[in-house]
């Protein structure tokens, strides 16, 4: 599994789960988990406000570029960023080389304890991206994928 994007339901939940903790640990405004291809995956915390799918791609954007300077300078990757605001500031970190993870806090949160939170989390989420790989990888899992013939894609187009 290259991207987390395609997940099963157990682990999605398992995801939403995490990501609602950090916001909680973290005291984070909000958290974002965005595949490597910019599109969400999960989100928790005062979201609302925010065009998520623009930041989704905003910040996988600026990963890529990130990962440009790390190649440039002969590093292997830089695995997390910060920007500081004067309202909002941005902690973004690379999960298992897999998904970027997303904290966005004010004030009422510190640099370090984001940090620290976001370790445990990345952690955690890494497990559970290996766990949706090696279902994926069962041999015996079904593909809804092989359910679908020609006919049904016609007459997908055919309405």
């Amino acid at each position: 599994m290259s991207s987390p994007n395609v997940m099963f339901p157990e682990e999605q939940k398992a995801i939403d789960i995490v990501c609602a903790r950090l916001h909680r640990d973290a005291n984070a405004k909000a958290v974002l988990l965005i595949g490597r291809d910019g599109q969400p995956v999960a989100e928790a915390g005062d979201v609302a406000e925010l065009d998520v799918t623009s930041l989704s791609s905003l910040t996988a954007g600026n990963v890529a570029a990130t990962g440009g300077i790390s190649q440039i300078l002969r590093e292997k990757d830089f695995t997390s960023q910060f920007h500081e605001g004067e309202r909002t500031h941005v902690h973004i970190t690379l999960v298992s080389n897999r998904a970027i993870l997303v904290v966005l806090f004010d004030e009422r949160s510190s640099l370090g304890l984001v940090r620290l939170r976001v370790r445990k989390a990345s952690e955690e989420m890494g497990r559970l991206f290996e766990q949706a790989s090696a279902r994926a990888l069962d041999a015996g899992a079904p593909s809804i994928l092989n359910e679908i013939t020609d006919s049904d894609i016609d007459n997908l187009f055919n309405d």
